[in-house]
């Protein structure tokens, strides 16, 4: 080692002592390595205080002694000291490096520690993982020189770094399928992905997957990918995970910037998708009443008629809901509406809710992800109506609902009587004027 080189690790020692008596080394009110030894603790601690840090090389050496700091606290029976070195070294490279590649390779070094030493989910973690999202967004959004395909690679990486710490927050956690918060960041980066062009593509490439998709469709081409990173699954994705966060407002405000429906859109028996504010609005609904949460699906549904479904009256969409000869699609909201005041009664209105969603199939099945939606009134009809599914269909349930990823379908719950009459429903439709439609 030459003299300058010599000196400048003594320096860089001096520095780190001086960072561990005051404020510690992360940046984020964290120390790392406080009152350790160890020299691989000491050299990253120099490394995380260096002016140099946002050099590349530098930033890979930080990198890689924290992943050997992290596994020598984990051997040595250190759990806390392990997930900490890696909170306070990831946060750090975010923050003073700006190097997102790197420091996303510690990310998910980050959840695998939580995981293996069981660590507990508590409010302090779910607060640290709003930190490091933060972190994470500010540093890729100031890297203007980065290339469109690699800030999409980071993207993906950050979406599921989010849906492991998700996992692990569920698994390990008090609250039934994950903290709010941990629901609230992953649906932001699914929404932001959604309008992202290194993610989705542009107006163009998005056009030419669709036209693709609906050949595939078309010719039932079965070997056509299913892209998760489309703008519509990362929409749907984002508004389950609002609903599970338990904000109703979120859902709104998106809902209120999208377009409303085009005349194909609304046409009866059209094969076209629903237009997305109408296909999200049935989403969130169904999310909402799957985990038994009737309080924010019924103010998503009240929001939702006031201040986004405006050209048309809820007499005028009743009027058009049973009207089978004025060849417009029926409302999505007034199928949420009426799904909504259905499950607020009690299990003798099963037949109801079998005529409900056996008529709005067609609908239903032009969603994004049909068996998807399936799996919500499918649970829908269990925990409300105590309609049993087959024990087959009974495991895929609880399979996808246990995953967050949800559940499908379309119409036919099998077990319950069919045959409600337009008289019923309009029965039905005329007590639900008093509570929101």
């Amino acid at each position: 080692m030459s003299a300058a080189a010599a000196r400048r690790r003594k320096q860089q020692q001096k520095r780190a002592a001086a960072g561990r008596a005051g404020s510690g080394a992360s940046g984020g009110g964290d120390a790392v390595g406080v009152g350790d030894s160890d020299p691989v603790q000491i050299r990253l601690d120099a490394l995380l205080l260096d002016p140099s840090l946002p050099e590349e090389s530098v930033a890979y050496e930080a990198l890689q002694l924290a992943q050997s700091s992290v596994r020598r606290n984990v051997k040595a029976g250190d759990f806390r000291g392990a997930s900490d070195v890696a909170y306070a070294t990831s946060l750090a490279l975010l923050e003073k490096s700006g190097r997102v590649s790197v420091s996303s390779q510690l990310l998910a070094a980050l959840v695998e520690v939580l995981n293996e030493t069981r660590t507990a989910c508590t409010e302090e973690w779910v607060g640290r993982f709003g930190t490091l999202d933060a972190a994470y967004r500010k540093a890729l959004d100031a890297d203007g020189s980065m290339a469109q395909d690699e800030r999409g690679r980071l993207q993906r990486l950050h979406h599921q770094f989010l849906k492991k710490a998700l996992k692990w927050s569920n698994d390990l956690g008090s609250v039934r399928f994950g903290p709010p918060g941990m629901h609230a960041l992953l649906a932001d980066h699914c929404w932001a992905m959604s309008c992202d062009e290194s993610v989705v593509g542009t107006e163009e490439e998005r056009a030419e997957l669709a036209a693709r998709a609906a050949a595939a469709e078309e010719d039932d081409d079965e070997d056509f990918p299913d892209d998760e990173d489309t703008e519509i699954a990362l929409r749907h994705e984002a508004v389950s995970h609002w609903a599970l966060a338990e904000s109703p407002s979120k859902i709104l405000d998106k809902l209120k910037s999208l377009p409303d429906p085009i005349p194909e859109e609304r046409k009866m028996g059209h094969v076209c998708p629903p237009a997305q504010r109408d296909a999200l609005l049935t989403r969130s609904v169904l999310v909402f009443l799957a985990v038994e949460n009737l309080r924010d699906a019924k103010s998503l549904c009240a929001s939702f008629l006031s201040e986004v479904e405006t050209s048309r009256t809820p007499a005028q969409l009743k009027k058009s809901y049973l009207d089978k000869n004025d060849g417009v699609a029926p409302a999505h909201v007034v199928f949420c509406c009426m799904l909504l005041r259905i499950c607020e009664k009690d299990v003798k209105t099963a037949p109801l809710f079998t005529w409900l969603v056996r008529n709005f199939g067609a609908e239903l099945g032009t969603m994004h992800e049909p068996e998807v939606v399936k799996t919500y009134t499918t649970k829908i009809g269990r925990v409300y109506f105590d309609i049993q599914p087959p024990p087959s269909m009974m495991n895929v349930m609880e399979n996808m609902m246990s995953m967050m990823g949800g559940g499908g379908g379309m119409g036919g719950m099998g077990g319950a009587p069919g045959g409600m009459n337009p008289a019923a429903m309009m029965q039905a439709m005329q007590a639900m004027q008093g509570g929101g439609m």
